[in-house]
């Protein structure tokens, strides 16, 4: 209670319970770690049933101006399917490789508008079409939320000004 910033992640969302073959415990679903469809047949419904009963919960709260919620991976994944020999199942079955081009992310709450999307990608879900933004304007966004003056720095070991963030601006089309 009344932690400004929370990390939240879904490594392993059944504790004690025994996973069906070929499925991960976490999101690297490689073709060569698990059939993607039968692990995502799994995660996905709680992933979803967690998000929304929290999204329900911090408006009917009505925390939602307080608590921003940020659902996010670290990168995308490629476009198009493929698929190798896995890895326990040594039969072919698909998956999805690294791909840092494009990705989706999700951000509730905070008091931001609700029901925005924000940029697109090319129709083969490839690269950014429209509005393409970095990393940093996400911490920029995150960061204006905290309170964190984005343009602070602080000393290195050699009193050299680090800034908090270098790079990035606020998310125009959620504020």
């Amino acid at each position: 209670a009344g932690a400004s910033f929370v990390t939240v992640t879904m490594e392993n969302p059944c504790p004690g319970k025994e996973f069906p073959f070929g499925v991960t415990y976490n999101w690297d679903s490689h073709a060569v770690n698990c059939h993607m469809f039968t692990d995502l047949l799994m995660k996905l419904p709680m992933l979803d049933q967690s998000v929304s009963a929290l999204v329900n919960d911090l408006y009917d709260r009505g925390l939602d101006k307080k608590v921003m919620l940020i659902v996010t991976g670290e990168f995308g994944r490629t476009p198009r399917v493929n698929s190798t020999i896995g890895s326990q199942t040594k039969v072919m079955q698909p998956g999805r490789d690294h791909w840092p081009q494009a990705m989706s992310i999700l951000v509730s709450g905070g008091g931001l508008k609700t029901g925005v999307v924000v940029g697109s990608t090319n129709k083969l879900a490839e690269h950014p079409k429209d509005r393409p933004l970095e990393p940093n304007d996400l911490w920029a966004t995150m960061f204006r939320h905290l309170g964190i003056d984005t343009d602070h720095a602080f000393p290195d070991h050699q009193g050299r000004p680090m800034p908090i963030l270098a790079t990035g601006t606020p998310i125009s089309e959620l504020l």
